[in-house]
């Protein structure tokens, strides 16, 4: 299965690689963006008999290695 997952951090912390695309993109003429959040994706092959099972794996692997649970949070998806 294809996996997908998107780690973003929290509403309210503070985001300075975001706040640096944003001065720079206001830099280069682009007033009109404001509030810009970076965030990370991840894009893997997964071995799971199910999209449930996969999903639990997904989770397990989010909350343990690829999302820092504390100010970040995570979406995933399975195809």
């Amino acid at each position: 299965m294809k996996a997908k997952v998107h780690v973003f951090l929290k509403p309210g912390v503070l985001d300075v690689q975001g706040k640096a695309v944003e001065g720079a993109l206001h830099g280069l003429g682009w007033d009109g963006v404001s509030n810009v959040r970076v965030g990370k994706v991840l894009e893997f092959d997964l071995n799971a008999t199910s999209e449930d099972e996969a999903k639990t794996e997904l989770k397990a692997m989010c909350d343990k290695l690829l999302a820092n649970t504390v100010i970040e949070s995570y979406k995933v998806e399975v195809a």
